[in-house]
């Protein structure tokens, strides 16, 4: 599978965007319209809200298909360039988090080897949304179905 990845610049940050990844949870547009409005095209505005607006809201994007990274610095997943307390950074080297979200996604938290049945291996950073409901057109990973479905669980 090869992901076509889109990115934005202000010159300060550079947003990525992964469109395969995406589960179209509306959470980048119902909270900063200004840059994300999917009416539009393009329908990222890079120009629509400061960099910490834009990084913020990033940050917030359940399946990881929205990224950032600084323009002086690589790129990183949104989570990995969360400020951590010490304890809760201890914490998080030894454990995974794996969100069931409702009537959604499971939403895994971490990095992880997403192995396929003919051998290939996708290492994946950051929040990744794996299919619960079994519809998705992108398995394993969520594609948004489950609202068309209207899938409980």
């Amino acid at each position: 599978m090869s992901e076509k990845h889109r990115q934005y610049t202000n010159n300060e940050v550079t947003v990525l965007w992964k469109p395969e990844q995406c589960i179209h949870s509306k959470v980048c547009w119902t909270h900063l319209r200004e840059v994300f409005d999917p009416f539009k095209r393009p329908w990222v505005n890079i120009e629509g809200a400061t960099t910490d607006k834009i990084v913020e809201q990033v940050k917030r994007c359940p399946s990881g298909a929205l990224s950032y990274y600084m323009n002086t610095a690589e790129p990183q997943a949104a989570e990995d360039t969360a400020l951590q307390e010490p304890a809760q950074e201890a914490a998080a080297a030894h454990a995974t988090e794996v969100a069931v979200s409702l009537n959604g996604p499971y939403l895994i938290n971490t990095q992880c080897m997403i192995k396929y049945p003919d051998g290939r291996e996708e290492l994946k950073q950051g929040t990744v949304a794996l299919c619960r409901c079994g519809a998705s057109n992108n398995k394993p990973y969520c594609d948004g179905r489950h609202k068309q479905i209207n899938f409980v669980g």
